[in-house]
């Protein structure tokens, strides 16, 4: 991960073009023309040893008869010649390159890279169309038209959907603070593009079209980061092909490769959408809204009324609600008497709130100030039919400073076409999102709705596991061994049982006995009638297809003629199949019960995945699932169940009580945990799992395994909370625990931030208010552990009711883990004993471990105690300052 000289890439001073030409029809010429003719501020250079001249412009034969080395090169050569030209670039101190050639084979990619590599020289390609910055003028592409300044960023892995893209948006008026095809992403990929793109102030939202990402981890660590500052929007093409191969277990069958990519991006707090048009309705609602982002659970963000003089226009509003599975707000009383007393008789005393076709400016006014009286304001969709009544110009002069004011989050729908363009252009000139139907904007506001749950999916980071184990570690490990030890990658539906017993799933009773048919008799006497039977075979997966389940049997009689019955029918209907035994297990009774499946498999690319939804036999034809990334606490496995149809029923029905759904979290929670302490679970299946109103029970289990421990929280798409570096250590008199902060310290940070002297905080923060909001208190404590560390310094309370926090540091790693900035406070009262001390060496010594080359920081020349401290851990001190006041100190790790 890296944004190193992407600086050069998109914001170069200087630009070369090789291969550059005037060829009607070559990459070269179009290339050249765009950026000779675009306007771009800085010197640029044709570079061809067949061209004289192009135009005014002197052509230079060779990269060495340039004036000076260019900051940002065009290539447009044959593969052949690209690694050599990137050597000799990188030698001369060229930063960055887009290689616009195509069909390099391996070897040439091989070359290219080990050209540019000692240079640090950055390469955006090969095969790709280029990039465009609007506001620099720069037009290093073979676009056929230029793009407007704007504040979005679009970034597309197909360089024909580029062209498609700007033709699109030169037509509607969509301007751009960058746009980029990044081709086969030989270097430069999504992750580093996220990167730049997230920190860039003329960038207030960023559109991906993906088709295929690499790493995943390094992926989701940037979507994260970036999700967090604006929204970052995505079109994922190459959705599952029918036909796919089908899985040895109901998961494999279930988690199709695009659900996965689904759950990352809602996981990432980014918003994937189906088209391109959806892209910019979604970029118009998310980069105008006001407000926070995110909030916990129904509030008011969810509360849609509409506002209309036409009723037509209203009802396609509100079915346009309702098949977006949304409601609509019910108007308070004091909501519909204000709106009473300023509207005729007529008007439609519900929502939409229709103020009758022949309303004057006057009355748009007044419907809306009193729509102000709502005590929980929502959202408000104004919807305008041009009229003879009164020039849609002069109602937006008065209605949109008034919705700029409002305490509503507005939208605006001017219906037609030349009529409302003046006051569809004052609506978005004023910053309103804006759209051209009321079916368009409800669509906007649905998507703000999911992009405001992906938000609060995107704070939650929990452990991969406990912190004290919920089970003991042999009787998981030791039936996964026995069975590797005999060579079987699936366990025995008795060993998987064991395995989720010992990490607290609840599991049907169930013993395994040799294939005779007095054995099972025994069993089942043993646990009690009645029973149920089923064959055990390693080959046998789906035993219910082979007959290899009898269920109700009520006495030893039935048993035995179920088991000998059992063993003639598979051996008729799959000749050689090795049987080991017979499981026989309590038959549990829950008629009003619900099947359920859990799962996991390995995905290919974010590696291990759960799977929730509707089991039992149809499980693959009801295919009623979703899928989410681990690990998992309660709210994301809340948030994963409510993502399918069987949620509802899980809700209760007519007679039928709501079945116990934190049960059903724990299991999620659990198998979760499973999957970060046993890396050789490669896939899981729990179906049917049984939920009701007492709980939840697993009736059949599946475990596979692979000796080469493919899983585990290593690879994790998200980086669990690292729990294994807490520690306890004396300090004084007492004992503190030193550790990772989570997102649950929330209040306990502000509490401890409370309790700070403000001259403290100045000085060791440059921060100088007591109070902090939310947000800010959220970007504290909820860190993405892959490239950021805060160490807290706790204890207990005095009083015992929980623990306080004494000290904090934190560093930021850059994304090319070369340098971290870190800053420390310690809580006033404590000054002088030490504890920064104990806090930075964990800080220093967790850095060194995971590769970081130095440790800095920018601190006040007042700050003694800091100066001080910073010697006696071996800092250097920058003579150079970039602040007045201020001192820069180095440690190299």
């Amino acid at each position: 991960m890296s944004t190193r000289h992407l600086d050069s890439l998109f914001e170069p001073r200087s630009v070369a073009v090789f291969g550059a030409s005037d060829r009607p029809g070559s990459v070269g010429a179009t290339v050249w023309a765009n950026l000779a003719g675009g306007g771009f501020d800085g010197p640029v250079w044709p570079v061809n040893p067949r061209r004289p001249k192009l135009g005014t412009h002197k052509v230079y034969a060779r990269a060495s008869q340039l004036p000076e080395a260019p900051e940002l090169a065009v290539i447009c050569t044959p593969p052949a010649t690209v690694a050599p030209l990137v050597a000799e670039l990188g030698a001369r101190g060229t930063r960055a390159a887009i290689v616009m050639s195509a069909t390099l084979d391996a070897r040439q990619r091989r070359a290219l890279q080990d050209a540019a590599r000692p240079h640090l020289l950055r390469v955006l390609g090969p095969n790709c169309l280029g990039l465009l910055n609007p506001r620099l003028k720069l037009n290093a592409s073979f676009a056929h038209v230029a793009a407007a300044p704007g504040s979005l960023a679009f970034v597309s892995q197909s360089g024909a959907l580029v062209t498609a893209m700007l033709d699109w948006a030169a037509a509607r008026g969509v301007g751009f603070s960058l746009f980029a095809s990044i081709g086969d992403r030989l270097d430069v990929d999504f992750g580093d593009m996220i990167d730049y793109l997230a920190s860039d102030p003329h960038t207030r939202a960023i559109l991906l079209y993906v088709e295929a990402v690499e790493s995943a981890r390094k992926f989701m660590s940037a979507a994260r980061a970036a999700a967090r500052n604006k929204p970052v929007l995505i079109v994922k093409a190459g959705r599952t092909p029918a036909g796919q191969r089908a899985a040895a277990s109901h998961t494999g069958a279930l988690a199709s490769s695009d659900l996965v990519f689904d759950a990352a991006i809602r996981r990432a707090g980014m918003l994937r959408v189906g088209t391109l048009q959806e892209l910019f309705t979604a970029a118009e609602m998310l980069s105008h809204h006001r407000g926070p982002a995110r909030a916990v659970g129904a509030g008011p963000h969810e509360r849609l009324t509409v506002l209309t003089n036409g009723g037509g226009a209203g009802v396609l509003a509100a079915d346009a609600v309702q098949a977006a599975e949304l409601a609509l707000a019910e108007p308070s009383a004091a909501v519909l008497a204000a709106l009473t007393r300023v509207l005729p008789a007529g008007w439609s005393h519900a929502n939409p709130v229709d103020i009758v076709g022949d309303a004057p400016v006057a009355r748009y006014v007044a419907a809306i100030e009193a729509l102000h009286t709502d005590a929980s304001p929502g959202t408000l969709l104004f919807i305008h039919a041009p009229t003879a009544i009164v020039p849609s110009a002069d109602v937006a002069r008065a209605v949109v400073p008034l919705l700029q004011r409002s305490p509503l989050q507005p939208m605006t729908c001017w219906l037609g076409g030349d009529a409302v363009r003046e006051a569809r252009a004052a609506s978005r000139a004023a910053g309103l999102p804006t759209y051209d139907t009321p079916e368009e904007a409800v669509r906007a506001f649905s998507m703000l709705q999911t992009y405001r749950r992906n938000q609060e999916l995107l704070l939650q980071t929990p452990p991969a596991a406990p912190a004290e184990p919920l089970w003991h570690a042999a009787q998981v490990h030791a039936p996964i061994e026995a069975a590797l030890a005999e060579g079987r990658e699936w366990l025995t539906e008795p060993e998987a049982k064991a395995v989720l017993a010992a990490v607290g799933v609840p599991v049907v009773a169930t013993r395994a006995v040799a294939a005779e048919p007095e054995a099972a008799v025994a069993a089942a006497q043993a646990l009690g009638f009645p029973v149920a039977l089923k064959i055990i075979a390693a080959e046998l997966q789906h035993k219910s297809d082979a007959g290899a389940v009898v269920l109700d049997l009520d006495d030893a009689a039935s048993v035995r003629d179920a088991a000998g019955a059992m063993l003639r029918r598979v051996h008729e209907r799959l000749p050689g199949l090795a049987v080991s035994g017979f499981s026989v297990q309590t038959m549990v009774r829950r008629p009003r019960a619900l099947e359920l499946i859990v799962g996991a498999t390995l995905d290919p690319l974010f590696g291990p995945v759960i799977l929730f939804g509707s089991g039992g036999t149809e499980v693959e034809v009801v295919a009623d699932r979703a899928v989410a990334l681990p690990p998992l606490n309660r709210p994301l496995a809340r948030a994963l169940v409510e993502r399918t149809r069987v949620a509802q029923l899980l809700a209760g029905w007519r007679d039928v009580p709501p079945a116990d759904v934190d049960a059903v979290c724990d299991v999620l929670v659990r198998v979760s945990q499973l999957l970060a302490d046993e890396p050789r679970i490669v896939e899981l299946d729990l179906n049917p799992l049984l939920a009701d109103a007492h709980g939840v029970v697993a009736l059949d289990a599946r475990i596979r395994v692979d000796r080469q421990a493919p899983g585990g929280s290593a690879r994790f798409a998200i980086r669990p909370y690292p729990a294994d570096l807490s520690e306890t250590v004396a300090w004084q008199d007492r004992w503190l625990t030193l550790r990772p902060i989570r997102p649950e310290d929330e209040v306990q940070h502000l509490e401890f931030l409370a309790r700070l002297d403000p001259a403290d905080i100045r000085m060791r923060v440059f921060y100088s208010r007591r109070s902090i909001e939310h947000s800010e208190l959220a970007r504290l404590t909820q860190i993405d552990y892959e490239r950021e560390m805060a160490f807290l310094a706790t204890a207990p309370k005095s009083d015992g009711s929980g623990e306080e926090t004494l000290g904090v540091v934190r560093a930021l790693c850059d994304p090319d883990n070369v340098e971290a900035e870190f800053g420390i406070v310690v809580r006033s009262d404590l000054k002088g004993a030490r504890l920064g001390e104990r806090l930075m060496r964990k800080l220093i010594d967790y850095l060194r471990a995971r590769g970081t080359r130095r440790l800095v920081a920018t601190v006040l020349t007042e700050n003694r105690r800091m100066l001080d401290l910073a010697g006696r851990l071996g800092f250097d001190y920058e003579v150079e300052q970039t602040e007045p006041g201020t001192r820069r100190i180095v440690l190299a790790l």
